[in-house]
């Protein structure tokens, strides 16, 4: 907060000349020894970053898909205040993408008799492809967004067939858009796997380096590689696609799921005349998912890369600050977000800086690099945690809590007994 000024020139408090030289004569405190000091109240967080050369006002990025499917939304998003726009993944053809309706389906909680007829959407499933418009539309779209917004992200996301010269070419023309980067979809969980695009590409490492040598080889931008977390160790793709040239890693991509049966028609959801197929899972609960699987990127990174001149976009279920800082304190540099902004608004962004600013004056972090990968270090190993225990009841610093062991479990205090070994 700036110092007080008796005399503001130009300001609201200005006193003309003629009236600064009389003084009145009322009787008042001697100014002797009077000093005025700038408020020492905590300066505001700054909660800009700088990922691989690019520089957005905040770490929010809207992820991939609808939020970021024409020139409309994506303005609407930059005149919110996002940090940064990931565009609906773009293909050479758009004439062979076909989508269906409804695409969409949701998971509530249980209402627990809060009076609500419905309880609160906690999944989110949906079986849509990439973007259907023809990508000369989308080209154009993305080269007047940065004629109207030039010192804004804008990154556009892409996904081919197995085939080098279409990704060459799908390379060149959208960076003659003058994009910031590229986001290449090696994740999309649904939809033409049978051409070897989206996660069956992320799935196979052979096949994904082949195709990150040719991206790498041609992008003159920086390059994210969207890793899915359909895969038994994520850490494995991410690593051969650092290693073959992307400057960073998203994750994650959406859960392949069955969201539900209809109990009343026995048809799976989302219903498309009576059918259904496997889609993507998100929202809210797939957020402690994603949090593992960035925690093992991240840790990765750290180790093998140095965590410098690379960087990692969580994505999964974010919808508070809170959700947010707990990327960051995984070690991501920004934080994605689609399916909140479908559920929510691009307005959340505002509530999203706002919670992550709060979260940041309570622990005295003035950047996002003061407290990001911060968490990192308290994972460890299952046989550690037991010699951490064993060591510090040794040294009466701390006292088991809960059963000793198995044999203790007993029937009728089964629920207080799995209480008493809970951490929160």
């Amino acid at each position: 907060m700036a110092s007080l000024n008796l005399t503001q020139v130009r300001g609201k408090n200005f006193v003309p000349a003629e009236f600064a030289r009389t003084r009145p004569s009322w009787n008042r405190p001697s100014r002797v020894g009077f000093k005025v000091f700038a408020s020492e109240s905590q300066a505001e967080p700054d909660l800009s970053v700088t990922v691989n050369g690019l520089h957005m006002p905040n770490p929010f990025v809207i992820g991939s898909g609808p939020p970021g499917t024409n020139y409309t939304v994506m303005k609407r998003a930059f005149d919110e205040g996002w940090g940064a726009v990931i565009a609906k993944t773009v293909s050479l053809d758009a004439a062979k993408v076909i989508n269906v309706t409804p695409r969409y389906a949701r998971l509530r909680a249980e209402p627990n008799g809060s009076g609500k007829a419905k309880g609160q959407i906690i999944g989110w499933e949906n079986i849509e492809l990439i973007s259907d418009r023809p990508l000369e539309t989308m080209l154009k779209e993305f080269k007047q967004l940065k004629e109207e917004y030039p010192d804004r992200i804008l990154i556009a996301s892409i996904m081919e067939e197995y085939n080098k010269a279409a990704w060459e070419e799908l390379i060149d023309r959208v960076e003659q858009t003058g994009i910031d980067a590229i986001e290449v979809n090696f994740s999309c969980p649904h939809g033409m796997p049978e051409r070897k695009m989206g996660a069956a590409v992320g799935q196979d490492c052979a096949l994904l380096e082949e195709v990150c040598g040719w991206v790498n080889a041609k992008a003159t931008v920086p390059v994210w590689a969207k890793m899915t977390p359909n895969i038994t160790d994520i850490a494995l793709p991410a690593r051969v696609a650092l290693r073959s040239g992307c400057e960073g890693i998203a994750a994650i991509n959406t859960i392949m799921s069955v969201m539900g049966i209809n109990l009343d028609t026995l048809r799976p959801e989302p219903c498309v005349e009576g059918y259904s197929t496997p889609g993507g899972y998100s929202s809210k609960a797939v957020h402690p998912i994603a949090l593992a699987k960035v925690m093992s990127i991240a840790k990765m990174m750290k180790s093998e890369f140095g965590d410098k001149d690379h960087s990692l976009s969580g994505i999964g279920g974010v919808e508070t600050g809170g959700d947010a800082a707990e990327f960051i304190l995984l070690g991501a540099n920004t934080v994605q977000v689609c399916t909140g902004v479908m559920m929510h608004g691009y307005g959340i962004v505002k509530k999203l800086c706002s919670e992550l600013k709060d979260f940041m004056k309570a622990h005295n972090f003035s950047s996002i690099e003061d407290f990001r990968g911060v968490s990192l270090q308290y994972f460890t190993t299952h046989t550690d945690l037991v010699r951490r225990q064993k060591e510090a009841i040794e040294q009466r610093k701390a006292v088991r809590k809960g059963l000793q062991s198995d044999k203790d479990w007993t029937g009728d205090g089964f629920v207080k007994e799995t209480e008493s070994m809970v951490s929160n």
